[in-house]
């Protein structure tokens, strides 16, 4: 039988909410219509893009796991969630298109982009269509290629959940008062889920990314079914015309996005550096976290200046 956690662990969920209550969002106005973001810091500009049932919180929970002081983060919702509208662009091509105008309307010339998840296709795109503005790219267990895995049961569930707001506070409630059960779901080795939640840093960034899936569940909805469907169409992107740096990390166990693909990605790309977690899952940036940022901080130094 598993021992219990430490009994400080517990105190992780309390920690992980004043995280989330730190991240302060605007709706900026851009000329193709608002983009909801949050801001931190001074410094070359990185922009932190979140996958699915994300939000600028998540895309902000991503920054502060990986991206180190000396650099402003710009934590954006994509088209569909949270404060973003759908209407603001559905396909990757248009979301890097708002990218861009989130970029003009904070008068950041140029930025990195960091990416997550779902947020992978978006994130290539504006390589690609905006050059230029792209200083580097940096994609952690990142979309690159369309998706054959089947949707999860519990998207499926979720979506249902999503439409009664006492089922989801009652759900963030339970991710709070078990947050290894909760993280059980995602780390499926439990001493490195033990190790994750009781490390200071990690464990309450962890936290905050399952908590934030149950806040305002509903509002994150559309972006995803979104996300889903974009996933699974074609995605035959002229790889080998990224001009910029670009660094990959994925963990070799990742169930949701195959590590193949994080392959092919960095061998299309010129000059691309793979970072390869050995049994990493996909939530590889908490259970890796000191390694992953210390790649993404070196990265960073020779591209961000």
């Amino acid at each position: 039988m598993t021992p219990p956690l430490p009994a400080a662990v517990p105190d992780v969920a309390t920690t992980a909410d004043a995280i989330l209550r730190s991240i302060r969002p605007a709706i900026v106005p851009t000329r193709n219509g608002p983009i909801e973001c949050a801001v931190e810091r001074e410094g070359p500009a990185v922009l932190a893009v979140h996958g699915a049932m994300g939000g600028y919180d998540q895309s902000m929970v991503l920054a502060r796991a990986v991206v180190g002081p000396g650099h402003r983060t710009v934590a954006v919702s994509r088209p569909g969630y949270l404060g973003t509208p759908l209407a603001a662009g559905r396909t990757p091509e248009e979301q890097a298109d708002r990218f861009a105008d989130l970029l003009d309307a904070l008068g950041i010339g140029a930025a990195v982009v960091v990416a997550v998840s779902g947020g992978g296709l978006n994130a290539l795109q504006f390589a690609l269509r905006h050059p230029g503005r792209c200083r580097g790219l940096v994609m952690v267990s990142a979309c690159s290629a369309p998706l054959r895995t089947r949707i999860p049961l519990r998207f499926l569930l979720l979506r249902l959940l999503a439409r009664c707001g006492p089922l989801t506070a009652a759900m963030r409630r339970k991710v709070a008062a078990d947050p290894e059960r909760a993280a059980s779901r995602s780390v499926r080795d439990p001493e490195l889920r033990r190790r994750t939640l009781a490390d200071p840093e990690a464990g309450p960034l962890f936290t905050a990314l399952l908590l934030s899936t149950a806040e305002r569940m509903g509002e994150r909805m559309a972006g995803t079914r979104n996300d889903i469907a974009r996933s699974r169409g074609p995605a035959d992107y002229p790889l080998e015309r990224i001009a910029c740096p670009t660094l990959v990390v994925h963990g070799s166990a990742d169930a949701l996005v195959p590590v193949a693909d994080a392959r092919r990605l960095a061998a299309r790309v010129p000059g691309a550096e793979l970072m390869e977690i050995d049994g990493g899952e996909h939530v590889a940036v908490f259970t890796h976290r000191e390694a992953v940022r210390r790649r993404v901080g070196a990265f960073l130094g020779t591209v961000a200046g």
